[in-house]
């Protein structure tokens, strides 16, 4: 009968520590904005379905089509923050560049957009400038530095 004894090895003894120790550093490394993967997939899901919930379908099917587009780019980039953050992790910055571009598209890609329009795309900006930031802030920190 095999012993079974409650008491476990210390783990330091273990000949491959150092190796275990490196790859499970690797495997976290980049990891640190998990919790913002969630919020920009969600909000790039709500960005392609705006403009029927905000009810500007009909009177702007510019900003329609501009909505659907942008919030599958935003949804494909959390996609990828997720798959692969050490190699997606570098396009947080696009993050900030499409946050800016909601908050301006209404007058750019609209013909003269109501209050409701324009609010909808400045929150959806706006809330896409700051998780690209917090993406980008917290990639820069994880960045081994020599």
């Amino acid at each position: 009968m095999a012993n079974v004894s409650p008491t476990r090895g210390d783990m330091s003894t273990h000949p491959d520590v150092s190796e275990m120790r490196t790859r499970y550093d690797r495997m976290l490394g980049g990891r640190d904005v998990a919790l913002v993967d969630g919020p920009v997939f969600l909000l790039g899901l709500y960005c392609a379905v705006s403009p029927w919930i905000v009810h500007y379908s009909a009177g702007q099917p510019a900003l329609m089509t501009h909505n659907l587009v942008v919030g599958i780019a935003i949804g494909v980039l959390a996609l990828g923050f997720t798959a692969a953050p050490a190699r997606m992790y570098g396009l947080s910055w696009a993050m900030c560049a499409l946050g800016i571009w909601m908050i301006i598209a209404p007058w750019v890609v609209g013909s003269s957009p109501d209050a409701g329009v324009v609010v909808n795309n400045v929150i959806i900006g706006c809330l896409a400038l700051i998780l690209g930031l917090m993406c980008a802030g917290t990639a820069a920190k994880s960045v081994p530095r020599p």
